[in-house]
């Protein structure tokens, strides 16, 4: 657009326009050229603006993500400390277990999985305060004399979610 207002403008200098009519015609178009030329680059201007504008907004994402991403890095690594610091316990626990698991008869220790698998992982559970810590339901007196009776190595359950009730002297019997 310059080149052709220039070139314009170099034919209206040189005289080689004689008409008055061209030379008018002429002198519009140098002006509307002009005035595009002002339009445009107002237009320029501002596309230069947003684009500042959206390279500080890009840069300041930049920074949030680099910061976001910073957080996720370390809880991650605190997830997979956690992880490892369980997958260590449970190793611990489940050596623990098969000790104490080669010590109960065969057919209590069937009967206790067989109740972990149907009560949601727990077989047995605490007896105390006439209490099943179990379903934490109070047993009657009927049953708490019962269990009072029972002998020592007998296995007793809860009336309520049949687990197998473990008798300690907080229980009171």
């Amino acid at each position: 657009m310059r080149q052709r207002a220039a070139r314009d403008q170099k034919r209206l200098d040189s005289g080689a326009v004689s008409s008055p009519k061209d030379l008018e015609n002429l002198q519009r178009e140098i002006t509307s050229l002009a005035k595009r030329q002002g339009d445009l680059e107002d237009v320029v201007l501002e596309v230069m603006e947003r684009r500042e504008s959206a390279q500080e907004r890009v840069a300041e994402l930049t920074e949030r993500v680099g910061s976001v991403q910073g957080r996720i890095d370390d809880a991650t690594a605190r997830r997979d400390a956690a992880v490892e610091e369980i997958d260590g316990e449970a190793a611990s626990v489940t050596k623990e277990r098969e000790v104490v698991a080669a010590s109960v008869p065969g057919p209590l220790l069937a009967l206790y999985e067989k109740l972990r698998e149907q009560q949601g992982g727990i077989g047995a559970a605490k007896l105390y305060a006439r209490t099943c810590q179990g379903c934490r339901q109070e047993l009657a007196i009927t049953e708490l004399n019962e269990i009072r009776a029972a002998a020592p190595d007998t296995v007793v359950r809860c009336e309520n979610c049949r687990r197998i009730l473990v008798r300690t002297s907080e229980s009171g019997l």
